[in-house]
């Protein structure tokens, strides 16, 4: 089986081992240091969360793929087979891969709800007011034995349970809403559900725009690792900014605080989250043409 209307771009063998060196060179500089402290059996607050909650070892952010459409030629293209998505283009004389139309066909349901899901989030108006206040929720009242991160909490139980209760709670994304303390929940301006997403989710948002990286992740190797990379690289300064907003103290691993309990760190953090979500708005739009072609061709 092979797509139709599909022309197919054609790589050969410097080219495209070029392309994924340099790739692998880029996610080494960015999580190296990390990766290996992970093989060490080291934890880190910040970081863990773009690898673990979005279930991606940095081993596979590694992993390089041209995307659907385009043919790897050479002896070297034999290291993909038996890769997932992958399959061997039998219409070249010499060794050819490609991703499959058959993974192409087994992503439509992913690729359909991405599409709508980036489409709708891109034509709202981002709200820049929750000023982080979804990880405070996550420890509002809690057991102090079950803080999510083995680090302190920068202005204490007390204090940070009075910041929360001082604040109007307005996340709109369910995803982070989900991990609210019971007593927080009932405080968010709506009680929150999975079928809210398509109807709420909205370009300001720290999570929507780090979940980019997630929505490629999911169709993967359906999408370059050009793409992916660039999702991920916005994911790691969003990331950054949600947990120097949080109620956690960690400037011993070099991370200044957002101070939101003040009107200047309120104000700090507006900036920085607008900021976000100008970089997140072409990448959006680049992830649902992405989706919206492939979706023409089946």
């Amino acid at each position: 089986m092979r797509t139709t209307d599909v022309e197919f771009t054609v790589l050969d063998e410097v080219e495209w081992t070029t392309r994924r060196s340099a790739h692998r060179e880029h996610v080494d500089a960015l999580v190296g240091a990390y990766a290996e402290g992970r093989r060490h059996g080291r934890s880190h607050p910040v970081l863990d969360f773009l690898f673990t909650y979005y279930n991606l070892k940095p081993g596979l952010l590694r992993r390089w793929s041209p995307g659907f459409g385009t043919v790897l030629t050479g002896a070297g293209a034999d290291d993909f087979v038996g890769s997932t998505g992958f399959e061997v283009d039998r219409s070249f004389e010499q060794s050819a891969v490609r991703v499959s139309d058959e993974f192409l066909v087994r992503r439509r349901s992913t690729l359909e709800f991405v599409e709508h899901l980036t489409r709708v989030t891109a034509a709202r108006e981002p709200v820049l007011r929750c000023f982080g206040l979804h990880e405070w929720a996550m420890v509002y009242r809690g057991d102090p034995a079950s803080v999510r991160h083995d680090v302190p909490l920068r202005l204490g139980p007390a204090a940070t349970d009075r910041v929360v209760e001082s604040a109007q709670l307005g996340c709109t994304h369910y995803d982070a809403f989900r991990f609210f303390t019971p007593e927080a929940a009932p405080l968010n301006a709506r009680v929150l559900a999975r079928a809210d997403q398509l109807r709420l989710e909205q370009p300001g948002c720290l999570h929507a725009n780090m979940d980019l990286y997630k929505w490629c992740t999911k169709l993967a190797p359906l999408v370059p690792s050009d793409l992916v990379l660039r999702c991920f690289e916005l994911a790691l300064r969003a990331r950054e900014l949600d947990m120097r907003a949080s109620p956690y103290d960690l400037r011993d691993l070099g991370y200044t605080p957002v101070e939101i309990e003040t009107a200047a760190g309120r104000a700090e953090y507006v900036r920085a989250q607008a900021t976000v979500s100008a970089e997140a708005a072409p990448l959006r739009e680049e992830v649902s043409l992405l989706c919206r072609r492939l979706l023409a061709y089946q």
